[in-house]
């Protein structure tokens, strides 16, 4: 019996029963931790968090389970909750040194890494994660992402387990999603789309609201699908069939191309929205710039602890939830060092792998905060499994922002509570600049306190004035802009001594000469 030799350019090895083995373990770890991925418990609020009233509106919210659109009596709450969605996670495993770019993890403890952040981004979006699938190849099968035998096998997986959606850990190409779709029979989501869903449920702002719709908007462009006679609604040369004819031919517009013309439309505007919102925010940063008054901007992956650690150096009491991206709207508030010069804190919306290009390019306008502060606070959750690669994701997404290279960047490895010392060392000796803190236990966050006064920009100009009387405001402003060495009152006025910046220096010297 003669054996036909295969081709070596087109054949594909078997997975071996250790691959699948440690696949099914992978799967096994990710789906134990499920219900709790968004972290290892609920979240535990500090003293200094406040009462975090936004949390219940949106504990409100949340999709539940077993919940009927059909009842009859249903409060108001319960109205207002969505119906809980049944996933399965799909991952794909590569030894491609090229894997992170097509969407697929480069080693096993990668996949399980990404897996578990899916999981966690389902939870927070109010799904119910029941199973997972991981495949091992190089890269993803250009028609069905999975290749067909394994996204048959996905189909069954499915079917056994009662699910309604497929979540992707990539981007899908709209033809892939098509395919697994008429494949698996139900639903399917990629990553974009999930994390586009989250932000959508999270975004409060007028503006936030604005941006999500921007980004969800350019997604959905490309991904518009027709079914039908509804794909056409024109005709031309002899058409068969009774209405048809006479009347209907000549050119005409498709019934997708008035969805996309409508689409694009609508983007136009939401830009022009957006780009109105701009001179507001502008116009308070220039206030600040005006004033001398210093700027710190926090960022950092999501769920590193940006908004606790806000809350820990101003007691602001901002939303803090053990969630995916629990801030999307910016938030500035006002402190003092210990010395008491003012300088504001902003609170920025967290980054994750992969984040997607349609939200980058939305939240652009916010996140420019980052590149025109004085001090950047690179907030890393110490305790998460790869600390490096989620410094690596935020690093990526701010080199694209204007002037962020200008920027002094400190690197705050936050939860150190729960953190292992190790992974904290080994970060230490690799960044320039860090400080090791607990925004929970209050942990290092006098030490992070003395490093932002100590890296803030300082007045330069002395004076030694007496101003008038009847201009306390500009007493008033050396005290929150300046630093006092000495102050005296006087049968003239108040006598300062002390520094203060260049522009506040030449208005009081125009008030001391107008006395």
């Amino acid at each position: 019996m003669t054996q036909t030799p295969a081709n070596p350019t087109s054949a594909r090895p078997e997975p071996t029963d250790a691959t699948r083995d440690i696949a099914s373990d992978v799967v096994a770890r990710v789906l134990a931790r499920a219900g709790t991925a968004r972290a290892e418990g609920g979240t535990v609020h500090a003293e200094h968090d406040g009462e975090q009233l936004d949390l219940a509106e949106r504990a409100s919210l949340r999709r539940v389970a077993g919940l009927s659109t059909e009842l009859q009596d249903v409060t108001e709450v319960e109205y207002r909750q969505l119906r809980l969605e049944k996933v399965v996670l799909v991952g794909l495993w590569s030894s491609s040194r090229d894997a992170h770019e097509d969407g697929a993890a480069s080693s096993a403890e990668d996949a399980e890494i990404s897996l578990r952040e899916l999981a966690a981004l389902a939870e927070t979006a109010g799904s119910q994660v029941l199973d997972g699938v991981i495949q091992r190849r190089a890269k993803p099968d250009p028609g069905t992402y999975l290749g067909s035998g394994k996204a048959a096998e996905l189909a069954d997986v499915v079917a056994a387990s009662g699910a309604d959606t497929v979540v992707i850990d990539g981007e899908l190409a709209p033809s892939q999603r098509r395919a697994l779709e008429d494949i698996v029979k139900v639903k399917v989501v990629d990553r974009t789309a999930l994390i586009l869903d989250i932000f959508a449920q999270h975004a409060k702002s007028r503006e936030g609201k604005a941006q999500v719709e921007l980004a969800q908007l350019e997604y959905l462009l490309p991904r518009l699908r027709g079914w039908g006679e509804s794909m056409s609604r024109q005709a031309g040369g002899q058409v068969g069939g009774a209405g048809a004819g006479m009347g209907s031919r000549g050119p005409g517009e498709t019934k997708i191309e008035l969805d996309r013309r409508r689409i694009r439309n609508r983007m136009a505007k939401l830009r022009r929205e957006i780009q109105a919102m701009a001179p507001g925010r502008e116009t308070k940063r220039s206030s600040r710039k005006r004033h001398e008054i210093p700027s710190v901007a926090i960022a950092g992956y999501t769920n590193a602890g940006k908004s606790s650690l806000l809350n820990a150096l101003t007691g602001a009491g901002v939303l803090v939830e053990n969630a995916l991206f629990a801030t999307l709207d910016p938030t500035v508030r006002r402190t003092r060092t210990e010395d008491g010069r003012v300088y504001t804190l902003a609170d920025t919306v967290g980054f994750v792998r992969a984040l997607p290009h349609q939200l980058v390019e939305a939240f652009r306008s916010t996140l420019e905060e980052v590149g025109q502060s004085d001090l950047l606070l690179h907030v890393v959750d110490a305790s998460h499994p790869d600390p490096e690669g989620q410094i690596a994701a935020v690093r990526h997404v701010l080199a694209d922002i204007p002037g962020v290279e200008d920027v002094l960047e400190v690197v705050v490895l936050n939860k150190a509570d729960v953190a292992d010392p190790e992974v904290v060392d080994r970060i230490r000796r690799r960044e320039r600049r860090t400080v090791v803190v607990s925004a929970h236990t209050g942990a290092g966050i006098d030490e992070l306190r003395q490093l932002i006064a100590d890296e803030l920009p300082r007045p330069d100009v002395t004076i030694d004035v007496v101003v008038p009387y009847n201009r306390g405001d500009l007493v008033h402003r050396v005290h929150t802009e300046g630093e006092i060495d000495h102050e005296e009152h006087t049968p003239e006025g108040t006598l300062l001594r002390g520094r203060v910046a260049e522009a506040l220096a030449a208005e009081l010297a125009g008030a001391v000469a107008s006395a």
